[in-house]
């Protein structure tokens, strides 16, 4: 198993299908159906970008990825100054899924974050994806906000 950087957006993008088909059948009313063009060509205009990281997991191919950015939050009036790793995106291709390779990823994850000096890890989920919650909670994640809408 080896885990790398990687600035390859094409991969990254095709990796990305598993995360976007749970985001589309859990909420159709905020998600596209995936695109791998458009999907690709928003992924070619982050990767590089100095606050962005991207980690391919792999076992002779590629069987998971992470989308992490780095972020400095000012101090203002309100707040203290913060320096966090943000998860946007981790996922496992299913035949892998269950055995240890997203705390894998995910302790890499937080490697970097203690290497470069990060307060804390945030992420969030969707409160119906019941697997990404129970995950997050088994690797230590606690609440520190709620999200909340109303339609009209």
């Amino acid at each position: 198993m080896k885990i790398s950087q990687t600035d390859n957006y094409e991969t990254i993008a095709k990796m990305n299908e598993h995360v976007q088909e749970i985001h589309t059948s859990l909420y159709p009313k905020y998600f596209k159906e995936y695109n791998y063009p458009a999907v690709a060509e928003f992924f070619k205009g982050i990767v590089g970008k100095p606050q962005y990281i991207f980690l391919l997991l792999e076992e002779d191919e590629p069987i998971g990825y992470a989308w992490i950015e780095k972020k400095a939050y000012p101090e203002n009036a309100f707040k203290k100054q913060c320096l966090s790793v943000y998860v946007h995106q981790i996922s496992i291709i299913e035949s892998y899924k269950h055995k240890g390779y997203g705390s894998t990823l995910m302790d890499e994850i937080e490697h970097i974050a203690r290497e470069i000096g990060a307060e804390t890890l945030e992420l969030d989920y969707w409160v119906d994806n019941a697997a990404a919650r129970d995950f997050y909670k088994k690797k230590g994640f606690t609440l520190a906000r709620e999200f909340v809408e109303k339609e009209i």
